[in-house]
């Protein structure tokens, strides 16, 4: 929804978040490199940013955080540091690869076609484009380097837009007048 990265989305940590001000501050992800999860700084220096949430994230991100503090508790001293929104249910970080495997069952348990992870990326920028929000707040929500990326990579035209698009330019050229 937010048009993260998975790894800027795995690599969130609770100190990364301010929720009573609803912004997380996007500044590293969760790879794995030579077999193991390594925090690394995010893809550019446009990467490194705010994002504002939603309310319904906020609440979501507060029912995750209960969730796991019960899960914190059961697990006790050997909860891992640092903490990590998305967790397995001992603490661990969740495996950019698992993430990628978890969300591409619940796809199909909810019926819809296969999607790749990074599609939601793509279509974060699709929607919010075709709402009218401008390109350069786009390419700020999601980090892109560059205004190109967001409009020429990510920007996905639905036919119904170039429908909208050309029945505006057909009635603005259109010389029948229905009064006279």
């Amino acid at each position: 929804m937010l048009g993260l990265r998975r790894s800027e989305m795995v690599g969130l940590r609770w100190e990364d978040v301010d929720l009573s001000g609803g912004v997380p501050r996007v500044q590293h992800g969760l790879q794995r490199v030579d077999g193991g999860l390594v925090v690394l700084p995010t893809k550019t220096r446009r990467s490194t940013r705010v994002v504002p949430l939603p309310a319904f994230v906020v609440r979501a991100l507060r029912e995750r955080r209960d969730v796991q503090e019960a899960e914190r508790l059961t697990r006790g001293p050997t909860w891992p540091d640092p903490e990590f929104i998305f967790t397995t249910p001992i603490g661990t970080p969740i495996d950019p690869r698992n993430c990628t495997r978890m969300v591409q069952a619940a796809v199909r348990r909810a019926g819809l076609p296969a999607v790749r992870l990074h599609d939601f990326r793509h279509g974060c920028v699709s929607v919010l484009l075709a709402l009218g929000v401008p390109p350069g707040t786009v390419m700020e929500i999601v980090g892109h380097a560059t205004l190109e990326m967001t409009m020429n990579v990510y920007a996905h035209v639905s036919l119904d837009d170039k429908r909208s698009a050309l029945d505006q330019l057909g009635e603005l050229l259109d010389g029948d007048d229905e009064d006279g």
